[in-house]
């Protein structure tokens, strides 16, 4: 039945388990895609390049097209279709709806995605390119616009919705439920703008 080249693996995604075989080249995206009909994580440029099909690996952002499906057993996967709590959406997708941030849509599935990841990150203090003050005691940075354009710049939006997509992180990550998520600092609101 499994040759040398393929397995068979059981993957959990959005807290269900899925067992398939798969070749050991099989990406993680053609998985959720091809194999399991999970199409909300969308093919983009297919090299790691543009989000497009960023989904949440154990909590943190990665890009499905250059995770082998193999490679991704045993963790928690959490895809679009696993953000929302039933019927009530994501604060994260309620802020990007609410303050219309996207055009097409296609590229917004990855960018709720790796909000999610984005905000989570900050909260937990990692600094980014443009964070000034990256020592640990230091604390999570304000979440500025920079922050957020930065911390967000391997989604991209061939649409240009940047700003709304800004605003949109900026509000979801101020409203976070979650205990220990910081609120956005003084004076961000009108640095989004």
């Amino acid at each position: 039945m499994a040759s040398s080249t393929s397995s068979v693996i059981t993957l959990k995604i959005n807290g269900e388990k899925h067992t398939l075989p798969v070749d050991h080249r099989t990406t993680l995206l053609d998985a959720l895609r091809e194999r399991l009909d999970l199409t909300g994580t969308k093919k983009g440029c297919d090299q790691g390049q543009c989000g497009a099909c960023t989904v949440l690996l154990d909590g943190r952002r990665a890009v499905a097209c250059l995770q082998l499906a193999v490679a991704a057993e045993g963790r928690e996967i959490t895809t679009i279709e696993g953000v929302a709590d039933g019927e009530r959406l994501h604060p994260v997708q309620q802020a990007f709806l609410d303050l219309d941030g996207f055009q097409c849509g296609y590229c917004t599935p990855g960018q709720i995605c790796s909000a999610i990841g984005m905000i989570e990150e900050h909260a937990a203090g990692w600094p980014s390119a443009v964070t000034e003050d990256v020592r640990p005691e230091a604390g999570p940075p304000p979440l500025t616009a920079d922050e957020i354009r930065e911390r967000m710049s391997g989604n991209l939006c061939r649409c240009g919705a940047y700003v709304a997509i800004v605003e949109a992180v900026a509000r979801a990550a101020e409203t976070h439920p979650d205990e220990g998520h910081t609120t956005l600092a003084e004076g961000t609101k009108e640095a989004v703008a």
